[in-house]
């Protein structure tokens, strides 16, 4: 009679004598290489990534998980041929023989590729690391919903910057609250209930001082610099008129310079608070300001009614003027100037800017839609012009580069609070509305020549006449009155 082997104890021996069990045993020594590796580089990285943690503490433990489950199937495996086996047929049990040249040759093999992947764990984990650093990672591959931001990126300043350089903070508390957002936010993209267009929470933000001056440095903000914005009518001849600007930087630290201008509100023995009413910050009702000396002296809009202790106060940062510094949405006004004055758009052309800005300017449902009314609506308006398929070809590009319909995401959506033309920006508090509780004082409004002077202004010829005392702002051929630049200016009005 015949009877089975009795079943032996459990021993770490017959955990390696199966080749299941030492394939396992490699992909699990692999992975926690990986993930000591990863850790590394989490921790002495100098600044944060929230995949990191996805793949130190998801990825890796999953492959050394399945590393382990191979180790105890190939053990399970080798007990139940044990109990299967007949005395007169021993269970097979992996035995290496040295002196037999196909056991030397199947355990080479084994030892390299196991060497191989190593190595290409090691390998793997870096690369993978420095892809999720990467612009096109967060721009492409896993956030879709992002795509408007990251076309506009690659036409920004900032365009070699890395996302995570200011969207993820440094430490401990940044690093979960980034990888709890990150969770939150693969939800929405997974289910497809995300915003359209994406809106960002202005109390979330993260200060200045903890993303833009880790490059740029307040203490130096001084002097001033000339720029030139070239604008073209929008009547028959596109007649250009372009102003030149010395916009006065000022500075924020008496060491480097006058403490003045545009940065003044940047001064570093200055405080400046606000309450805004809307996520936007375009409404801002309340303003307070701490001197040198301690006094302290609060403006309030009159025309607010509500309740001001239900909203935040916020310490002004340079994000709130420079709030689009790498995700600006040109409008197409702006588009169309800028290639009409690099020649891509033909000023001779008549009508050419106003025909332009109105097919960007209409509504479109998909992109595809856009791209084809563009061009029916241009080759109708010039059929007989010769330059019509660069007509289109340059629109289809603008409207390529700063509107994305799906999303509903153009200039429209996004206010750019940097300047006063198309938003309120500046005269969201020097409006003249803003005074004081006593009504004594009040914000400075429209006092133009303290941000800026106007060198010159007007057509081709003008535009060489410098003043260095300044102009007067000149609308056109009408002296500036008391008005709002964003009460008319929409960024695609017929006649700015």
């Amino acid at each position: 009679m015949m009877s089975k082997k009795p079943a032996s104890r459990f021993s770490l021996r017959k955990l390696v004598r199966n080749w299941i069990s030492l394939a396992g045993a490699v992909i699990a020594a692999g992975s926690f290489f990986a993930f000591l590796l990863l850790f590394s580089i989490e921790m002495f990285s100098q600044h944060g990534n929230p995949y990191m943690g996805i793949l130190a503490y998801l990825v890796a433990p999953s492959f050394l998980l399945a590393g382990l489950v191979l180790v105890l199937l190939g053990y399970w495996l080798h007990l139940r041929q044990e109990r299967l086996a007949m005395d007169d047929a021993p269970p097979v049990a992996l035995t290496i023989d040295f002196s037999r040249p196909r056991d030397r040759k199947i355990l080479g093999v084994f030892i390299a590729g196991s060497v191989v992947f190593l190595f290409m764990t090691a390998v793997g984990s870096y690369q993978t690391y420095q892809f999720t650093e990467s612009v096109h990672f967060c721009g492409k591959s896993c956030h879709l919903p992002m795509d408007p931001e990251f076309v506009t990126s690659q036409h920004s300043a900032h365009a070699r910057v890395e996302c995570v350089a200011c969207h993820v903070g440094s430490g401990a508390s940044a690093y979960v609250k980034t990888k709890i957002s990150g969770m939150r936010q693969l939800y929405h993209v997974t289910m497809g209930d995300f915003q359209r267009p994406i809106r960002l929470d202005s109390t979330k933000l993260r200060p200045a001082r903890e993303t833009c001056e880790q490059c740029h440095w307040p203490q130096k903000f001084t002097g001033g610099f000339e720029r030139t914005f070239r604008h073209y009518l929008s009547d028959e001849a596109n007649t250009p008129f372009s102003v030149r600007l010395l916009l006065n930087v000022g500075g924020g630290d008496r060491k480097s310079g006058p403490v003045g201008g545009i940065h003044w509100h940047m001064n570093l023995a200055n405080k400046i608070e606000y309450i805004a009413t809307d996520d936007e910050q375009r409404d801002i009702p309340w303003v307070r300001h701490t001197d040198e000396k301690g006094v302290v002296t609060e403006y309030r809009n009159p025309d607010f009614k509500g309740d001001l202790s239900k909203y935040p106060v916020h310490k002004m940062d340079c994000i709130d003027c420079h709030n689009r510094p790498a995700h600006n949405f040109l409008s197409p006004n702006e588009a169309v100037d800028i290639s009409l004055a690099c020649g891509r758009l033909d000023p001779s052309i008549p009508w050419v800017k106003s025909k332009v800005v109105a097919a960007l300017a209409a509504p479109y449902s998909t992109r595809e839609e856009a791209l084809k009314k563009i061009d029916e609506s241009l080759r109708a308006a010039y059929p007989d012009n010769p330059k019509v398929g660069e007509i289109v070809a340059e629109a289809q590009s603008i409207y390529n580069a700063n509107f994305f319909p799906e999303m509903k995401a153009d200039w429209r959506s996004y206010p750019n609070h940097l300047s006063h033309k198309n938003w309120e920006g500046c005269f969201r508090c020097h409006d003249g509305k803003h005074k004081t509780t006593d009504g004594t004082g009040s914000i400075k409004a429209n006092d133009c020549k303290s941000c800026h002077l106007i060198l010159a202004q007007g057509n081709d010829a003008e535009i060489k006449k410098l003043n260095s005392d300044g102009y007067d702002f000149v609308h056109i051929d009408a002296e500036y009155s008391d008005f709002s630049c964003a009460e008319c200016h929409t960024g695609a009005a017929p006649k700015e």
